[in-house]
């Protein structure tokens, strides 16, 4: 019988996390492989925190109730990077907002494509 990874173990996984704004202000994140694992939050930024700490709590509950844990999906064949070209004009109305948002451009533009997909 194999041994059960230790708590520690599950605690360091990397989850893909999908961020999106809510229509009502403010922003929701979930980790889709953890079913029920979601939280919401008034910037990015709280909403970050508040999806490592639903995390934490999804899998501490689910290891000390003997529930099975998935494992993070493997994305070897995608880099997580894209090179866009835009007219000077969209970057600028992009890097405005997301300074008023207090997220830097790159979290501000993958918030919005997480909520177009």
């Amino acid at each position: 019988m194999l041994e059960k990874p230790s708590l520690e173990y599950y605690l360091t996984l990397q989850y893909p996390v999908t961020l999106y704004p809510d229509p009502e202000g403010g922003y929701v994140a979930q980790i889709k492989k953890l079913p029920g694992c979601l939280t919401q939050g008034e910037t990015l930024e709280e909403t970050v925190a508040n999806i490592n700490e639903a995390r934490e709590l999804w899998i501490e509950t689910a290891y000390k109730a003997g529930d099975e844990i998935p494992l993070p999906s493997k994305d070897d064949n995608y880099s997580g990077k894209l090179l866009v070209r835009m007219p000077k004009s969209l970057h600028r109305r992009l890097a405005e907002t997301a300074e008023q948002q207090g997220v830097s451009l790159n979290q501000y533009v993958v918030s919005l494509l997480s909520a177009a997909v």
